[in-house]
């Protein structure tokens, strides 16, 4: 682990300094001067007056003689909003630290300063403020230190959400959309953290947890009755959604039709049937019955041998037959999933996936960057797996980005990970009319999301602003069992109570 010895600054502000310098380094710690030398030392010099703030930073190696220097100067507020003030001092911070480790390490962060998961959401707020676009541009680039090029992503995607959903500034008041986290695979990749339990041998706790979770979309379904309060999306993820029966599955869509107001309003219906070895003929008809809108049929890599590292127990051959079995079916809107980096997978391999994907014709393609997920296989044997050097990453990405744009693919969604290869991102592309709702909604906090099932988050978003409140569901299936019929009416009075109204009935 990398001692970052750090002068000038209060500790509070030692979080701050670890995420940047965490952009250069795996494992970092901002220590105080009294622990000793660290590997690197940073100076931090302070100038404020009542209307700007300027932070200098000065870094060595060790305890040595400063090296690198970078100088940053931001507006601050009118005396009395000090919170505000806080955060451009802590936003000046972060940019002299980036700007002295770039000079030192000779890695250019391409999202600059930015270490959340959302920086569409930030080129949202400011054009909500009512800037402009080259405004916009020029705050990315200077305060934030964003390259061009990613600020060229952000701009298409940001045309591109406002298009394909021309009210998404207003859907805060106009309804909720609904994510059903069903919590089974057929076993656990070695990179995931998603709530995912092997579904072989657990077929009691799959009928109880179904049980539960249709007492929940009941309650949630009369909650919305009452409330007058419509459905914008569905989605069902997990886990793997198709790993349960084609009777539960259609289970579970009557009983949503059952007790959603207006199903048949309803924008989108998805549903990941990312495994492809949880897919047959049976389960493709019931979507079909119940008019999916959407599904996914996720290869991850079209490398044998990475299928078997990564924990996936289905072959390339398995991805190409499912395929075919959908699109005869009648799928027509259709996601899959390319992951950058992993195992053994550089540059050509990447680019054989690419190929197939083109020979497959998906209607949208995700392109995911891998992350080292704290609790994931993957990063507790880290030695075990051999993946991309940060440039060979990068080259990946940018392969992405120009053979989507060539294929006529188009970016709509994006979002970030702590501790991603590269420091890059995941991009969600489709062709023309097949962009997912869902995805734009739930990455740019624009609608109450309401959660049902294992791991689902409830994340509600008080129509006309307000602050963002998360109320998560249990992960693991057993304590859902034991917890969801006291679980479901706090959740509903704390839903009713951001949206103004009255009390919620809960589980009847």
């Amino acid at each position: 682990m990398k001692r970052l010895c750090v002068y000038g600054v209060e500790p509070t502000f030692y979080r701050d300094i670890e995420l940047i310098a965490g952009l250069f380094f795996p494992e970092v710690k901002a220590v105080e001067p009294s622990a000793g030398p660290g590997d690197y030392t940073v100076r931090f010099f302070m100038a404020e007056s009542p209307q700007e703030v300027t932070v200098t930073a000065r870094l060595a190696e060790g305890d040595g003689e400063s090296r690198w220097a970078a100088s940053h100067s931001r507006s601050v507020p009118d005396e009395g909003q000090d919170r505000l003030r806080r955060r451009r001092l802590r936003q000046a911070i972060s940019h002299t630290l980036l700007r002295v480790l770039q000079q030192a390490t000779g890695d250019v962060q391409p999202w600059g300063i930015l270490t959340g998961v959302r920086p569409t959401k930030l080129m949202h707020q400011h054009l909500l403020q009512g800037k402009s676009g080259p405004e916009v541009r020029s705050i990315l680039e200077r305060d934030y230190l964003l390259t061009p090029e990613k600020i060229d992503l952000l701009e298409e995607i940001v045309v591109r959400q406002r298009k394909v959903l021309p009210d998404l500034y207003e859907l805060d008041r106009s309804g909720v959309s609904i994510y059903i986290g069903i919590p089974f695979c057929p076993t656990k990749c070695a990179y995931c953290t998603f709530p995912a339990y092997a579904i072989r041998g657990r077929n009691g706790s799959v009928e109880e947890f179904l049980a539960g979770l249709h007492q929940e979309i009941d309650a949630v379904g009369r909650w919305l009755v009452e409330q007058g309060l419509g459905v914008t999306t569905v989605y069902f993820g997990g886990g793997t959604p198709t790993s349960i029966s084609a009777e539960q599955l259609e289970d579970l869509f009557r009983r949503l039709h059952g007790a959603l107001p207006a199903p048949d309003q309803v924008r989108e219906w998805t549903v990941e049937a990312g495994r492809p070895d949880t897919i047959d003929e049976d389960k493709l008809e019931v979507l079909k019955k119940w008019k999916v809108d959407r599904i996914s049929i996720n290869p991850q890599s079209f490398r044998e041998e990475t299928l078997k590292a990564i924990g996936r127990h289905h072959t390339v051959r398995e991805t190409l037959e499912k395929m075919e079995l959908a699109r005869r079916m009648g799928m027509n809107n259709i996601n899959m999933d390319l992951i950058i980096g992993l195992p053994g997978e550089g540059l050509d391999v990447f680019r054989h996936s690419l190929e197939v994907i083109g020979e497959l014709r998906p209607e949208s393609l995700t392109v995911h960057t891998l992350s080292f997920k704290r609790g994931s296989v993957m990063t507790q044997n880290k030695d075990r797996y051999r993946v991309a050097e940060r440039d060979e990453v990068a080259r990946m990405v940018e392969l992405a980005r120009n053979w989507t744009k060539e294929a006529g693919y188009l970016p709509y969604y994006l979002y970030r990970q702590k501790n991603i290869l590269g420091n890059q991102e995941n991009v969600g592309y489709a062709l023309p009319g097949f962009e997912s709702l869902y995805n734009i909604i739930i990455m740019e906090e624009r609608q109450t999301i309401i959660g049902l099932g294992c791991g689902a988050v409830t994340k509600i978003i008080p129509p006309g602003g307000g602050k963002v409140s998360r109320w998560p569901n249990p992960k693991e299936p057993k304590v859902y069992i034991d917890s969801y019929r006291r679980m479901i009416p706090d959740k509903l009075a704390a839903l009713s109570e951001a949206y103004g109204m009255k009390k919620a009935s809960g589980v009847g």
